[in-house]
């Protein structure tokens, strides 16, 4: 398929088919990349995506214990003046 670049204010673009959005999933925010003489649009992945089957698998494998001994940083305060 061709398309046009056209003028975007101080800038320059393509329109993309809505089918063409919606067969590659993106739906707002991409992520754009060159590669040799290409530019790569892709849409942008959720951060968090799939954090959850992640951390069933630390569960799993008990890798989800804590990093820092709690008792590094207790303090007189927390058990002389605050009220449990």
């Amino acid at each position: 398929m061709r398309a046009r670049i056209i003028k975007i204010g101080n800038s320059q673009g393509i329109r993309i088919p809505k089918p063409l959005l919606e067969q590659t999933g993106i739906l707002e925010d991409v992520e754009l990349k060159v590669e040799k003489d290409r530019i790569l649009i892709s849409p942008v992945a959720n951060p968090r995506e799939c954090w959850d089957d992640a951390f069933r698998r630390m569960g799993a494998n008990g890798d989800d214990g804590l990093l820092i001994d709690s008792q590094a940083f207790s303090h007189s305060w927390d058990e002389e003046e605050w009220q449990w």
